[in-house]
C-alpha cells in the first residue's frame, strides 16, 4: 500500500470520560460491497486500499495504523421527551484522518456491534439501511447541503433480525466531526457543567480556531451554531427533504445533516408530510422542521447557561428565525429565477405552494419544469400538470410579469434556474430499487443511482426523474430504516 492515511485521535486524547475505548465486533465473512470513489480521492486514499486483501479495513477488523476506536457517549431528547443516556449504540469512531491540507475527518463505522450504549439494540446495521444512508448522504452532498458523507459499504453472512432477517452490513461515515447537541446535554443533565464547557472549548479549538482568543468566544460560537442550523434546515425545506428523526442526539454541532434513517424527499407536495411511520404525532412533519430546529437549539442553549448568560442566549436564539428566513428566501428566489428581491415575491411563492398543495403537484418536477419558462410566452409546459388551469393561468401571468422586471434573457435565467432546481432527488422508490438489487448481490443499480445523484442538476433519463410508480407511493420507512 502507498499513501497510507494519517490518523490522530483528538477526541480520545483530549476528552477522557466522553467515550469508551472499544474495537468493532467482526461480521461473519465481511466483504466490501461498494465504495465511494470520488470521496476516496478527496480523502487522498490509494485505490489499492479497496482491493480484496484489505476488506478488513472497511469492516473494522484490521484498523489502520494510528486509529484508536471508541464509542462516544451522549444523551438527548427523543420526540420531545428527555431520553437520558444514549451514545454510540452501534457505531465506533475509528479515528480522525488528517489530510495534507490540514483538514480532519472522522471515520465512523456504523453497524460495528454491541457497545456499552446499545441499550436494547443488537449493535448491528443491515444492508438496506446502509444503502439508504449511503445514497441519502451523497444525494444531499450533490445538492450542496451540508452533510456527513458515506465512504464504504460492507456486507456479510451475519443474519440480523429486523422486521425480517436481513444481511448484516457496515458503513463508514465521514464527517468533520460527530459532535452532537446530545453530547452537551449528557453532561449538563449529569450536573457536570465543567465538562460541558470543556466540550465547548474542544469544538471551538478544533472547528472555530479563529475564536479561541476572543473574549466573547462562546457567544460568537453559539451564534454560528444557530446560523449553521438555520441554513441547513432552510436547505432541507427548499429541496423538499424531510429528516424524520430530528432528535437532539441527531443534531450536528457543525450544522451537518446526519443520522439518515426514516428520511424522505417529497413526491407530491404535502406540507404536513410525515416520512417516519413511527412518528405518530407528526412532530417531525416536513413543515414542522424549522420550529423543531429552534426547539433543539433551545435545548442546547440550556446546557450552555452555566457559562453564557441567559440574556445572551435568548438574544442569540432570536437570530435563528432571521437566518432561516434569509437563507430560505435567497434559495427560493433562485428556484423561481428571481435575481432581485421585491415585496410581492413572497405572495407569488405562497400562491404557487397553495396550487401545488391543492393538486398534490410533484415538488421536484414542478420547479424543474418551471425552469423552462419563457418570459415572453403566455404558455408554459407546466400548465398541463394542473387541473385548475384558470387558477394556474392567473398565477402564471403574475409570475411572468415579475420575470420581465428582471431584465435578463431567458437563456441566462433558465440556466440559473436549472442550477437551483434539481432534475433528480433520492425518492424512496429509487432507493428501494437499489436495495432490492443489492439484496441479490447486484451493485449496478446502486452505482448508477450514486453517479446520477452526484450531478442532480444535470439532465437525466425519465427512468430516474419520473413520478413514483404506485408501489413507490406505498413505501413506509421507520427508525429501523
Amino acid at each position: 500500500m502507498t499513501n497510507k492515511p494519517v490518523f490522530n485521535n483528538s477526541w480520545h486524547d483530549e476528552l477522557p470520560g466522553f467515550y469508551t475505548a472499544l474495537n468493532p465486533t467482526p461480521l461473519h465473512n465481511a466483504r466490501l460491497f461498494y465504495y465511494n470513489r470520488p470521496l476516496a480521492e478527496e480523502l487522498e486514499l490509494d485505490a489499492s486500499l479497496f482491493d480484496d486483501p484489505h476488506a478488513g479495513i472497511w469492516s473494522g477488523e484490521t484498523p489502520l495504523t494510528g486509529m484508536q476506536p471508541l464509542a462516544q457517549v451522549y444523551s438527548g431528547h427523543q420526540f420531545g421527551v428527555w431520553a437520558g443516556q444514549l451514545g454510540d449504540g452501534r457505531g465506533i469512531l475509528l479515528g480522525e484522518q488528517q489530510l495534507s491540507d490540514g483538514r480532519k475527518f472522522d471515520w465512523h463505522l456504523k453497524g460495528a456491534g454491541l457497545t456499552p450504549y446499545s441499550r436494547m439494540g443488537d449493535g448491528r446495521a443491515v444492508l438496506r439501511s446502509t444503502v439508504r444512508e449511503f445514497l441519502a448522504s451523497e444525494a444531499m452532498h450533490g445538492l450542496g447541503i451540508p452533510t456527513t458523507r458515506a465512504l464504504s459499504i460492507v456486507t456479510s453472512d451475519t443474519p440480523v433480525r429486523r422486521e425480517t432477517t436481513e444481511q448484516g452490513a457496515m458503513l463508514i461515515r465521514v464527517a468533520q466531526s460527530h459532535a452532537r447537541f446530545g453530547h452537551f446535554e449528557h453532561f449538563y443533565y449529569r450536573r457536570e457543567p465543567q465538562k460541558v464547557q470543556q466540550l465547548a472549548d474542544y469544538v471551538i479549538a478544533h472547528h472555530w480556531p479563529h475564536l479561541v482568543d476572543e473574549a466573547d468566544k462562546y457567544q460568537l460560537w453559539f451564534r454560528d451554531v444557530v446560523e449553521r442550523t438555520a441554513k441547513m434546515i432552510a436547505h432541507w425545506q427548499t429541496v423538499g427533504f424531510a429528516h424524520g428523526v430530528m432528535n437532539t442526539d441527531n443534531m450536528s454541532i457543525l450544522g451537518l445533516t446526519m443520522d439518515y434513517g426514516p428520511y424522505g424527499f417529497l413526491d407530491d407536495y404535502q406540507p404536513d408530510f410525515i416520512c417516519n411511520h413511527s412518528d405518530h404525532q407528526g412532530r417531525y412533519a416536513f413543515d414542522n422542521q424549522p420550529a423543531v430546529g429552534l426547539w433543539n437549539l433551545q435545548r442546547l442553549a440550556q446546557t450552555l447557561s452555566p457559562f453564557i448568560s441567559v440574556e445572551w442566549l435568548n438574544e442569540l436564539l432570536e437570530h435563528y428565525q432571521f437566518a432561516l428566513m434569509k437563507a430560505f428566501g435567497e434559495l427560493m428566489r433562485g428556484k423561481l429565477g428571481l435575481l432581485t428581491e421585491q415585496t410581492a415575491d413572497n405572495e407569488i411563492l405562497t400562491e404557487l405552494f397553495g396550487l401545488m398543495a391543492k393538486e398534490g403537484s410533484d415538488y421536484t418536477r414542478t420547479f424543474r419544469m418551471l425552469s423552462l419558462t419563457e418570459q415572453n410566452s403566455a404558455s408554459s409546459p407546466l400548465r398541463d400538470e394542473f387541473i385548475d388551469r384558470a387558477r394556474f393561468d392567473s398565477w402564471f401571468t403574475r409570475y411572468r410579469t415579475r420575470l420581465q422586471a428582471e431584465q435578463i434573457s431567458d437563456e441566462q435565467r433558465q440556466q440559473a434556474m436549472k442550477a437551483a432546481n434539481p432534475s433528480i432527488v433520492l425518492r424512496n422508490w429509487l432507493a428501494q430499487r437499489a436495495i432490492d438489487a443489492a439484496d441479490k448481490g447486484d451493485v449496478s443499480v446502486l452505482a448508477e443511482l450514486h453517479e446520477a445523484l452526484r450531478q442532480p442538476f444535470a439532465e437525466h433519463s425519465d427512468d430516474l426523474t419520473q413520478r413514483p410508480p404506485d408501489w413507490g407511493k406505498r413505501l413506509e420507512v421507520s427508525c429501523s430504516s
